[in-house]
């Protein structure tokens, strides 16, 4: 099991073979996924530092980067992350051990953003039938094992969850809230390190420039 001890010790090994952009990725990476591992009793806290972890494995600058919408930067990430993953770790823990859990936030309407769009726009069926049409994509992914697929359906939910603690449209340790948090929390907390690590083993893929580099 990858943990932020471990993972920090697989970077030393490492990088003096890793470009310096990467490098400091992953340090980056490493850092917020060691504050995350000292937050197991705030599941809340937990998930945004899982997920501020998660966002600097493809936090980029390219020419069409700031153009693409944040499900186009997730497909581009598990495209690549899951063709590198010759161990298939991301498809077990997909397929075998996190399946009650993601079941459970795909099927949770309240992180489904077209759900908060319709009751904004007071329209019901607008999100019932896009929330239906969703249950035919994850189908589709689960009948082909398609991991990139619903991978890309899993982190578009959690990503609205991101946006209501982050930008505080949700209570602390709230008790509305708490099934999708706690099942994001564990779904990031054994998804992410397993990311950092085959990362590190290909060092070389095209995992981007950094978005904010260092600066002398």
């Amino acid at each position: 099991m990858h943990s932020y001890a471990s993972l920090k010790q697989q970077h030393r090994e490492l990088r003096q073979g890793f470009e310096e952009a990467f490098s400091i990725r992953m340090h980056r990476a490493l850092s917020w996924l060691d504050r995350a591992e000292k937050e197991s009793d705030d599941p809340d806290a937990g998930f945004i530092f899982y997920w501020v972890s998660f966002n600097a494995n493809y936090s980029m600058e390219q020419e069409d980067a700031w153009d693409l919408s944040e499900v186009e930067r997730f497909k581009q990430y598990f495209e690549l992350i899951v063709r590198c993953d010759v161990q298939k770790q991301i498809y077990n823990l997909v397929w075998q051990n996190f399946t009650n859990e993601i079941r459970a936030i795909l099927e949770n309407e309240y992180i489904f953003s077209v759900f908060w769009n319709s009751k904004r726009n007071n329209n019901q069926h607008d999100w019932k039938q896009s929330f239906d049409d969703s249950k035919v994509v994850v189908a589709r992914a689960l009948a082909r094992t398609d991991t990139v697929l619903l991978l890309q359906v899993l982190f578009s939910r959690l990503y609205t969850l991101r946006n209501q603690l982050v930008h505080g449209n949700a209570t602390w340790n709230g008790s509305v809230n708490r099934d999708q948090v706690n099942n994001g929390y564990r779904v990031l907390s054994k998804l992410q390190p397993v990311f950092l690590s085959i990362m590190m083993e290909h060092p070389d893929e095209e995992w981007g420039e950094l978005a904010y580099p260092i600066m002398d």
